[in-house]
């Protein structure tokens, strides 16, 4: 097998485009699945004879198992390859489709899920992975844009094909409809995407695997019952309080491994700003928006009176608005060119377009909670619509500023991180919301005339109410389960509208202004004598961190050195780039060039260490070096027997590549 060092820009530009289409069909097969099994339930529950217990399991299964496989996906994905994983998802995803299609029992149907879930686990955080690995730091806000919203143009779809399938066809369809996209996204896959590795270890976290799954199994589990059962519900108590205290668990380990042996997940990450609040503010997004996407279809049918399909027509604006914002925000992130042809700053930076978008959702929400049973559709068509807007501008970018702090060697593990706290984030927000909503609807009910078992139905769901209004033909039932429903939408929504306005605020006060560029640990390549001889990269001032890359050789012209504000990585000069460094102006670092150990013969070239107490290693952040070599992080073999752990932290200019093996079959 050949092994070569390539970057996103020596990757043939139309492949990758073309190979994110399949990255972007992958995660649309798990977007859809997610929403048709809803539509399918009171189906499943006559022609397989499914119980509410098996009911409530068909879908809980499914989440428990994914929230369980992210993080060891994410570990296998960079020892084993990101490639060859997400084929093996997709082949697995669709034949659990197909199972769950064909199921006979509901201890069937339950199996097909729980596998189903498995291959979900590996999608999501491997189509996340690759992206700091395929594209340059100006592209990679475009390829976000189109990878998340394949994943939420899934909802509003799902529940058009199911409807018209279960209108047409028997219910296994609802399933089918997944193998020809899987099968579509896996040939795709195969044939455009290049094969990528992370660090490849000896040694893998068993117990940090086991303690990360069940915490984070029981925990979903927990808000699970909670939603269902009620927060009181011991089982409910019991299983949370086991998950928090798994992962408590899980980050002490972590946290000893560190420096030690090599830990599942990488904590340094959270010493840098944009990976800490990207990840958190994709969090609030997803515990808000997954709260809507679990109303909203019950206000369409159950007090509009719409039906799935039509139900799912009423959620395109949503998809709309999200693709005007995604649009928008891809286009003020992009570089514009200065007047005399050099690159220059894009427009804005995650820090506003984040805070922006957060605000523009919040107003969005704070309009939908003064919903009335009269509204109709046109009102929640319109702020739909905004919605969505702000949340095409807000969540890529917090995701760009999370997978800024990512370099290629360790991106599958933190993807997996990154998509691990979201799960649990819209598992959380479903439950809490939901209870917010059935707390404030049953207050407005008033069921004395009712038998006790009809009023048990009504408090349960509105669409109990529902079809008890219409078995007992009560227009005045009706009316009540309608207005008490809307009652808890507007609650509901007031309080998505205060998480969104708190997000804007903690974006404002703690997400840097662009996303960072992490620097890959591993060694640069080696320079010709020739490019040592013509001129080194200066020195990193006291802010800057980076390794030096060498420049192509049709890029002539000194290096020069990044300011204090700055974290760039200084280019070692090429043979075509003969001269002395240009020298640093009053608000540059110092200037003092790296000496002989920048190329170490002709054959191989060292690490590019500044000369001067202030210049770290490999890659050293302000607030202290992670680099097990230098002074400020844990000892630790030298850099070239363990790579070390970059954080990016800061406004990062400089022109940073990052390296990444590749495998090509």
């Amino acid at each position: 097998m050949n092994q070569q060092m390539v970057t996103p820009m020596n990757t043939a530009d139309s492949r990758r485009w073309w190979a994110l289409v399949a990255i972007a069909a992958s995660v649309l097969v798990v977007g859809l699945d997610l929403t048709v099994l809803s539509l399918a339930l009171p189906v499943l529950s006559t022609q397989l004879h499914a119980s509410t217990s098996d009911l409530q399991w068909f879908s809980a299964v499914y989440s428990l198992v994914l929230a369980a496989a992210l993080l060891p996906a994410g570990l296998l994905g960079d020892r084993f390859g990101r490639k060859r994983l997400l084929v093996i998802a997709l082949v697995v995803f669709g034949a659990s489709s197909a199972a769950c299609a064909f199921a006979g029992s509901p201890g069937a149907l339950i199996a097909a899920r729980a596998v189903l879930g498995l291959g979900a686990a590996v999608i999501f955080p491997m189509s996340i992975a690759v992206l700091p690995v395929m594209f340059t730091a100006e592209e990679r806000p475009r390829a976000i844009a189109i990878v998340m919203g394949a994943t939420f143009i899934g909802y509003p779809v799902g529940p058009l094909l199911g409807g018209w399938l279960l209108d047409n066809f028997w219910w296994g369809s609802v399933f089918l409809i997944n193998v020809p996209v899987a099968a579509l996204a896996l040939l795709a896959v195969a044939m455009l995407m290049p094969e990528s590795f992370g660090v490849r270890t000896s040694r893998i976290d068993v117990l940090g695997i086991i303690l990360s799954s069940l915490g984070l199994a029981a925990l979903t589990y927990g808000f699970i019952r909670a939603g269902q059962d009620g927060w009181g519900n011991p089982a409910a108590v019991v299983t949370m309080v086991a998950g928090a205290a798994g992962l408590i668990l899980f980050v002490a380990w972590e946290r000893y491994l560190t420096g030690r042996g090599q830990p599942l997940i990488q904590l340094e990450l959270f010493r840098s700003a944009g990976f800490t609040w990207g990840t958190l503010l994709t969090t609030f997004v997803s515990f808000a928006m997954f709260g809507i996407l679990f109303a909203m279809p019950q206000y369409f049918q159950e007090v509009l009176g719409f039906d799935s399909f039509g139900s799912g027509l009423r959620m395109l604006p949503l998809i709309g608005g999200m693709v005007l914002g995604m649009l928008a925000g891809t286009r003020l992130q992009a570089p514009r060119k200065a007047p005399d042809g050099t690159p220059a700053r894009a427009p804005m930076g995650a820090k506003p377009l984040v805070s922006v978008g957060f605000l523009v959702m919040a107003a969005a929400l704070a309009v939908g909670a003064s919903t009335r049973v009269a509204s109709g559709t046109g009102f929640a068509v319109a702020w739909f619509a905004v919605a969505g807007l702000g949340l095409g501008l807000a969540m890529p970018s917090a995701m760009n500023a999370a997978l800024g702090a990512l370099t290629p060697e360790r991106s599958g593990s933190g993807s997996a991180l990154i998509t691990a706290m979201r799960q649990v984030g819209a598992t959380i927000g479903v439950a809490v919301l939901g209870t917010v909503l059935l707390s404030a609807y049953r207050s407005q009910l008033h069921l004395g005339g009712l038998p006790a078992a009809a009023a048990d139905v009504v408090r349960s769901s509105v669409a109990g109410g529902v079809a008890v209004a219409g078995a007992t033909h009560s227009v005045a039932l009706l009316l009540m389960t309608r207005t008490a429903f809307v009652h808890g939408l507007d609650i509901m929504l007031a309080v998505c509208a205060v998480i969104a306005l708190v997000s804007a605020v903690l974006a404002v006060v703690f997400l840097p202004r662009r996303a960072a560029t992490a620097v890959p640990a591993s060694p640069a390549p080696a320079a010709s004598p020739a490019a040592a001889a013509a001129g080194s990269a200066p020195a990193a001032g006291p802010a800057q961190a980076g390794t030096a890359l060498p420049a192509s050789p049709a890029a002539a012209g000194p290096a020069r050195a990044a300011g204090p504000a700055q974290a760039g990585t200084p280019r070692a000069a090429s043979p075509a780039a003969a001269g002395p460094a240009r020298a640093a102006g009053p608000a540059q670092a110092g200037t003092a060039p790296a000496a002989g150990p920048v190329a170490a013969g002709p054959a191989r070239a060292g690490t590019a260490r500044a000369a001067g107490p202030a210049a770290a290693g490999t890659v050293a952040a302000a607030a202290g070096s992670l680099d097990p070599a230098t002074p400020g992080g844990p000892a630790g073999p030298a850099v070239g027997d363990r790579p070390a752990v970059p954080v990016a932290t800061g406004d990062q200019t400089g022109d940073n590549q990052s390296h990444e093996r590749h495998r090509h079959h």
